[in-house]
């Protein structure tokens, strides 16, 4: 599937299309195609993506044509087409594949014929060599002068010219090779790291299986309408989000939320497009086109975000730009000034001046940024971790403190039982089983809590008779020929029941945050069951892990009571804890921590708590799959309902951060070291070139490891 439902959109005369661009390997088409469509009349503007190979246009239709856009491309040596349709044309690379293999044959041949002392056949083949191999050099150098701008391609060409002006026949041809096999070797690497983007889109299924009037007929997914029924059977992924009205089955949502564990699916429970069906058959009602699902929003964010520059990327690309003609000019004195001063022939310094031509090539330092932060940002999609670009990855290595929401957060949301407890010697269970033979017929989220305490504790429930409902205060009913009551205070107080035995416990249970429901049995208090806001298993240990992983400060920012507050951050773990907190309140406390810590992140469920998350640095949202406004408010998306992402998230962070620094530091040391042993003579023009190739692809290379970041 496609990340948009369409490549090019109009509004009246203002349209946007999206292109495929061959040949978009580095950041120097980049400034070839910016400086060609500075003369477009009716652009309006355009953002490249090296990495997935695109162009989005923005521009007035009525001045500007997609023809016309396709045009300019081709003027800067590459080819364009819209992203929709397929190429006007075959792929270049096929014959650019065998052009380098001829030029590595004629190369070979070459070598041979100048060991054996044949010079004029070692001469003749390099020519070849240089012909066969140089082609696509030489038009996209052609192109680069054209629009007034120096780039590799021209480097390169002059660096060849030269050496083949003064009798260097074989050093040139080794260049042209070597430069060559380094663009394919480059655009084949690259092609990896768009893979890892392009795997998310073939997550979903072409077909739907379209239930109708009790038939079946298969029908493309994009035919499928809202409110549709499709049936998906054991092992099939599933075609667009939905909701199941019939059958059960385990629902591998791994592409989604990023679980490792498949989770069961009954009817009324929601479902996601790119989920694999375990072993039962489910129907689902389509609840969202297949443009719009989950998995297609997280594509499109995705693809917007690794569009993104970060802003380490930004200073590289400034620096790249001033750095490629400042070794032209050098390359130009060190050919002219030292034989005018006499320090040496003619013929040497223009060799070595040739060699910091091909030391000049950035592509290394400018491919170093992006490769890793598309590489993070695919790692992290693959586990369920939507990371909004790499500005907020950047972020995200910086992190110093945090703070969490509680509701929902780091606890569950939902109360739980966490004590039953008897008087007047009546037995535990008979407490539990009066509340919940009462409740079975209730209602109320404590009431469905209650029953389900006790089939978890294996606890039968009589049958109840003259069932009645207390709205805000509980219930009563006829439980073998006695009447039951289960609820607050008010309620038993109202009906005559002596609570003084136990107003103390109450009221410290109240202290703490917790819910009480009340048991009587035919006028006497015989227990009560204490619920609560229960902390998430995995969030001492998660915190633990945080503070492991660099974080220096973690507190809870909640509405709720100090009592309730401080119970779950004695559970949990946080260094303190701020209650009875407004919107406003927690934005304060952002600021705070950020001024006592430094940069800090904010976790919570991007509603109600969207002011504190944009207030923060980066700002996370949790359990984010089918939610829109989480989404698309928050930096950071834990698309499962999964504390335990948060410590994986900051650790893609700092490895990203620590990839992107050495990649730069990698491409800077070798470009000084070799700039240096050219000015110097220790080097030569196929060792610089072989130098070169073997920076990039170890930039590259090390990029593409985040992919395997766990």
């Amino acid at each position: 599937m496609r990340a948009s439902a369409t490549a090019c959109t109009v509004c009246e005369d203002h349209a946007e299309s999206v292109f495929k661009v061959e040949g978009l390997d580095c950041h120097e088409e980049v400034a070839l195609i910016e400086r060609r469509f500075k003369h477009l009349a009716g652009l309006e503007t355009f953002s490249a993506d090296v990495v997935a190979g695109r162009l989005r246009v923005q521009y007035d239709a009525a001045r500007l044509s997609t023809n016309a856009i396709v045009g300019a491309v081709a003027d800067t040596g590459m080819r364009a087409w819209l992203e929709h349709e397929e190429p006007r044309s075959t792929s270049t690379s096929d014959r650019r594949r065998w052009m380098l293999l001829a030029s590595g044959a004629s190369l070979a041949v070459s070598l041979a014929a100048n060991a054996a002392g044949w010079t004029t056949l070692a001469q003749l083949a390099a020519l070849l060599t240089v012909i066969s191999g140089g082609g696509p050099s030489v038009r996209r150098a052609w192109s680069a002068l054209r629009l007034r701008t120096l780039d590799m391609h021209v480097l390169m060409t002059v660096a060849v010219i030269g050496a083949l002006a003064i009798g260097e026949w074989l050093e040139g041809a080794s260049v042209v090779f070597l430069f060559g096999l380094a663009q394919y070797l480059e655009s084949r690497s690259m092609d990896r790291a768009r893979h890892a983007i392009r795997a998310l889109m073939d997550l979903t299924p072409p077909l739907a299986t379209l239930v109708q009037d009790g038939h079946e007929r298969r029908v493309p997914a994009d035919d499928v309408r809202i409110g549709d029924h499709v049936r998906v059977r054991p092992g099939e992924k599933l075609p667009l989000d939905g909701r199941v009205v019939a059958g059960e089955s385990d629902v591998n949502q791994a592409p989604i939320t990023g679980e490792s564990l498949p989770v069961d699916k009954r009817p009324g429970d929601e479902v996601f497009a790119g989920s694999i069906n375990g072993h039962g058959a489910l129907e689902i009602v389509a609840t969202k086109l297949r443009g719009d699902t989950t998995l297609a929003r997280i594509i499109h964010l995705v693809e917007a975000a690794q569009a993104e520059r970060a802003p380490s990327q930004t200073v590289v690309d400034r620096f790249a730009r001033v750095y490629t003609p400042a070794v032209m000019v050098l390359a130009v004195l060190v050919a002219l000034v030292p034989p005018i001063a006499g320090w040496g022939e003619a013929g040497t310094w223009l060799y070595r001046a040739l060699v910091l031509l091909v030391i000049a090539c950035p592509c290394a330092l400018v491919i170093a940024t992006p490769v890793a932060v598309v590489s993070a940002l695919a790692a992290g999609a693959r586990r369920g971790v939507l990371i909004k670009g790499g500005a907020h990855l950047e972020r995200l290595a910086s992190v110093r403190s945090l703070a969490f929401d509680k509701t929902g957060t780091l606890t569950r949301g939902t109360p739980v039982v966490s004590d039953v407890v008897a008087v007047d010697g009546v037995p535990v269970d008979d407490v539990l089983r009066l509340a919940a033979a009462v409740n079975r017929h209730s209602e109320h989220p404590v009431g469905r809590v209650i029953v389900q305490q006790a089939m978890t504790r294996g606890v039968s429930t009589p049958t109840v008779t003259s069932f009645k409902a207390v709205p805000g205060q509980g219930a009563e009913a006829e439980v073998d020929g006695a009447t039951v009551l289960v609820g607050s205070q008010r309620l038993l107080a109202a009906r005559g029941v002596d609570l003084a035995a136990v107003r103390e416990v109450l009221q410290v249970a109240r202290d703490a945050g917790a819910t009480t429901a009340l048991v009587a049995r035919a006028g006497r208090l015989i227990g009560y069951l204490t619920l609560a806001d229960a902390p998430r298993e995995s969030a001492r240990d998660v915190i633990g892990r945080l503070r492991q992983g660099g974080v220096a400060r973690i507190e809870m920012l909640t509405g709720d009571g100090q009592g309730a507050a401080s119970r779950v951050a004695r559970e949990v773990g946080v260094d303190a804890v701020r209650a009875e907190l407004l919107p406003h309140d927690k934005v304060e406390a952002i600021k705070s921590l950020r001024a006592e810590w430094g940069s800090v992140a904010m976790v919570g469920d991007g509603i109600n708590d969207a002011p504190a998350l944009a207030a923060a640095d980066v700002g996370i949202v949790m359990g984010a799959a089918g939610s829109d406004a989480a989404l698309e408010t928050a930096d950071v998306a834990l698309m499962g309902d999964d504390l335990t992402k948060l410590p994986f998230t900051l650790r893609l962070g700092r490895a990203a951060m620590r990839t992107i620094h050495t990649n730069i530091a990698i491409a800077l040391v070798v470009k000084a070291i070799f700039l240096a042993l050219a000015v110097s003579g220790y080097t030569s023009l196929w060792l610089a070139i072989l130098a070169d190739t073997g920076t990039s692809l170890v930039v590259v290379a090390n990029g593409l490891r985040l992919l395997r970041t766990t």
